[in-house]
């Protein structure tokens, strides 16, 4: 039985900010969420993890209409707004977990985050609740364990990688982080490219000392067609990128928006592999280029990708090898299981490292 039933008694419910998880030590390390991860895949491969996610999207008129607001609108022609309160709820072996997002690119003109979150984490056999915390870095420290996730399982054994980052955000700030914690000689080169050169250099300055492989902010795509790692975690209104920009051969992991273009959908479809986290939720959220790649030919993903060979990762089995000179692209809209094992890895090295924070912590 979860140490937090027998603290559930108490009635001492209490909300944990990042500033109470660093000061008890809690760190969100990339080489401990990426274990952690490791775990949540095995039990949503064997049913023991699952949830769902809901999005509701705000009319973007109603913004505009606010007079103090619509000198803000010429900035997002070639941004998405990406203003949307989220809801991710998921089961476990021992706990659940609910994660509200509230989100709005807007946000960084009034001072404010892009995007933060919210995680109540549940009892498993009561459903009652334990913990509020503050989940904004646990977010982005989540999505970024689907870097280190996709290369343990597809570039293993590789050496000398060149990877090319799109964004210089808290998403990808973690992906370069978690890329550290493979071995020196697995990348030889990361590039950052932004839609602000400045902080694509701000964010390789920041980070030098903190990782093995040189830091390149460049501010076009002509290092593209010589990487063997791709991930877009920007928040690009459009494609970043052309097909004919890109390595044939790149494996591509899509974390943001429409970012990927439909001829390079196309040729993976015909000559690799293209995977989910979750088909499903990809194809429900219809606001990645995979699932609008379908939406627009007036079909879905969901229905009409797995015909086409799109599979979930978790369905992908270990004996499954992907040959090298094949192209493979994985979207990820964020699985609700993921966060929930991390909240869970937070709660309970909380409670190791100061087993009275229910009790203490205000």
């Amino acid at each position: 039985m979860p140490v937090a039933m027998e603290k559930l008694a108490e009635g001492d419910l209490r909300f944990f900010s990042q500033k109470d998880m660093e000061r008890r030590g809690v760190m969100l390390e990339a080489s401990a969420l990426h274990a952690v991860v490791r775990q949540a895949w095995a039990d949503i491969r064997d049913g023991r993890a699952y949830g769902l996610k809901s999005v509701l999207l705000p009319l973007e008129s109603e913004l505009w209409a606010r007079s103090e607001l619509r000198n803000y609108r010429k900035e997002f022609e070639v941004e998405r707004l990406g203003w949307k309160l989220s809801t991710l709820s998921s089961v476990g072996p021992d706990y659940a977990a609910v994660k509200i997002v509230g989100a709005n690119a807007l946000n960084r003109h009034l001072g404010r985050p892009r995007s933060t979150s919210t995680i109540a984490l549940f009892d498993k056999v009561t459903l009652a609740p334990i913990c509020l915390m503050d989940g904004t870095e646990i977010s982005a420290a989540r999505t970024a364990t689907y870097a280190t996730t996709m290369v343990e399982r597809f570039l293993t054994g590789r050496h000398g990688l060149s990877v090319f980052v799109f964004g210089a955000g808290p998403i990808a700030e973690r992906v370069i982080l978690g890329l550290g914690i493979f071995g020196r000689d697995t990348f030889s080169k990361v590039f950052m490219r932004s839609r602000s050169v400045d902080s694509a250099v701000q964010l390789a300055a920041k980070l030098a000392a903190r990782v093995a492989f040189p830091l390149v902010a460049v501010d076009d795509n002509a290092e593209l067609s010589g990487c063997d790692l791709v991930i877009t975690a920007s928040n690009a209104k459009k494609p970043v990128f052309d097909d004919t920009e890109a390595n044939p051969r790149a494996v591509t992991l899509h974390l943001g928006g429409d970012e990927t273009p439909a001829q390079y959908i196309q040729r993976v479809l015909k000559t690799g592999r293209l995977l989910c986290d979750d088909v499903g939720m990809v194809s429900r959220r219809n606001s990645q280029s995979l699932a609008l790649y379908f939406s627009k030919g007036q079909a879905t993903l969901e229905t009409l990708g797995p015909l086409l060979g799109v599979t979930n990762f978790s369905d992908l089995g270990d004996d499954v090898q992907i040959p090298p000179d094949e192209p493979l692209h994985i979207t990820c809209v964020g699985l609700p299981m993921l966060d929930l094992y991390v909240a869970k890895y937070v709660y309970e090295t909380f409670l190791k490292t100061r087993p009275d924070a229910l009790l203490s912590c205000t």
